[in-house]
């Protein structure tokens, strides 16, 4: 056999092989974004396995919970993370993953199909009728299902100068943000003026969400208000606005938010 043809033959079977071992094992990696939240959690333990009965990817999440470590199974569910019995409801959820405009969308570009759809994703009865983001994940992550564990976990922590009561997970995330606002403010006197202007920084806070009946991040500790002194007279939250201009708050434009 002439050498270029040997060389061919064996690309081929080489082809081959790629093809079969790929047909084959056609679950060896892990849902695409899953990376993000491997490194989000560094401090979680994740097990993954593709579970053929449930065509979808169990993951097991170990975790602390005081001296203690725990587990919980969820399944992938299109980016949902969701237990068993509830993968076939996963269309009632939205994905724990979603992505955020680097910039603030401006109002006067907003087309007539836009401000609609805006409307429609925050009408009040169409909120109440969805479960929106899962919290699953979270309950086990932060250790958090119930009030009474929740509180186990949350700390006071002090943050651009004030005090609030938050997780504890938050307590080295939010040194390190921290420090990097700080040195931020050594060269934007802007930036130095908004921390002087701090009125309060408030996290911890037991309560569902306005217009839906799943938890706030507030019940978890993990989010974080950081309120001004004086507001200039700009509107604060976009939900209060639309008290104030149930048609059109969308439209308000960015130097009065």
């Amino acid at each position: 056999m002439p050498h270029h043809q040997h060389r061919f033959l064996i690309a081929l079977l080489f082809f081959s092989y790629i093809l079969f071992t790929t047909e084959a094992l056609p679950h060896t990696k892990e849902p695409a974004d899953f990376y993000i939240i491997r490194k989000s959690y560094p401090d979680v333990y994740f097990e993954t396995s593709f579970d053929d009965s449930a065509d979808d990817w169990k993951i097991i999440i170990n975790f602390k919970a005081g001296t203690k470590t725990k587990s919980t199974t969820l399944y992938w569910a299109d980016g949902r993370l969701l237990p068993a019995e509830t993968i076939s409801e996963k269309n009632e959820y939205w994905p724990i993953l979603y992505t955020y405009e680097k910039e603030i969308p401006d109002p006067s570009h907003f087309t007539q199909q836009h401000i609609e759809e805006i409307r429609q994703f925050t009408d009040a009865e169409k909120r109440s009728s969805i479960n929106g983001t899962p919290l699953f994940f979270f309950d086990a992550i932060y250790d958090s299902a119930t009030r009474f564990a929740t509180e186990q976990h949350i700390k006071r922590l002090t943050f651009l100068g004030k005090t609030t009561n938050a997780h504890e997970k938050l307590k080295e995330p939010l040194a390190r943000v921290e420090t990097k606002i700080r040195a931020l403010a050594k060269s934007d006197q802007e930036v130095a003026n908004f921390i002087a202007q701090l009125s309060s920084v408030e996290s911890y806070n037991w309560r569902v969400i306005t217009d839906r009946s799943s938890r706030s991040f507030h019940s978890y500790g993990i989010a974080v208000d950081i309120l001004p002194k004086g507001w200039k007279r700009k509107n604060i939250y976009w939900a209060w606005r639309r008290d104030i201009d149930p048609k059109n708050w969308m439209l308000l434009p960015l130097d009065r938010r």
